[in-house]
């Protein structure tokens, strides 16, 4: 009797089970690593969301310019102003965007320099208010605040993404 349990202890302290304590710590890496991988395409796509809200805001803004109605009579929201930008770019919808986080600012520039066809680069100062007439420029900068969770380190990283992007107005 007493051979028998001395080779059920011997089996205690040997090898086996080791695997299992392997798999274990490899799983935790793997998992760890998977999740790291979402949280990083979460913070692209706000990213691509960013840039892209501020693209199609730029283009709203050009094609309804203080001349917008005069040229296309059927166009709505003519001579647009910011907060119209900002409820166009909040009504996008992008799936898993909270439209009441995103910030949305624009500006209008109007050129200094009126003879970029002279060899001179057209350089350009901010107007103050909407002067969103042809040949202007609208700016908008769309951001999004994400907060990207660090469990090893217990923190919470705390991310502005922002999309910036301009264009003449046309009309």
């Amino acid at each position: 009797m007493r051979s028998r349990f001395r080779h059920a202890s011997g089996r205690l302290r040997g090898e086996e089970g080791s695997g299992a304590v392997e798999v274990a710590f490899a799983s935790l890496i793997l998992i760890a690593t998977m999740l790291g991988v979402c949280e990083v395409s979460l913070a692209w796509y706000y990213g691509h969301f960013c840039s892209d809200a501020a693209r199609q805001a730029t283009r709203y803004a050009m094609v309804r310019g203080s001349k917008s109605c005069a040229n296309t009579p059927n166009l709505s929201e003519c001579d647009v102003t910011a907060d119209q930008i900002k409820t166009y770019v909040r009504g996008l919808g992008f799936p898993g965007v909270v439209s009441g986080n995103v910030t949305v600012t624009s500006t209008w520039y109007q050129a200094s320099t009126t003879e970029p066809t002279s060899g001179q680069t057209a350089t350009w100062s901010a107007c103050p208010g909407a002067c969103n007439a042809p040949g202007n420029m609208v700016k908008v900068v769309v951001a999004y605040p994400m907060s990207l969770p660090i469990p090893a380190a217990n923190k919470t990283l705390s991310l502005n993404l922002k999309g910036t992007s301009q264009m003449l107005i046309t009309q």
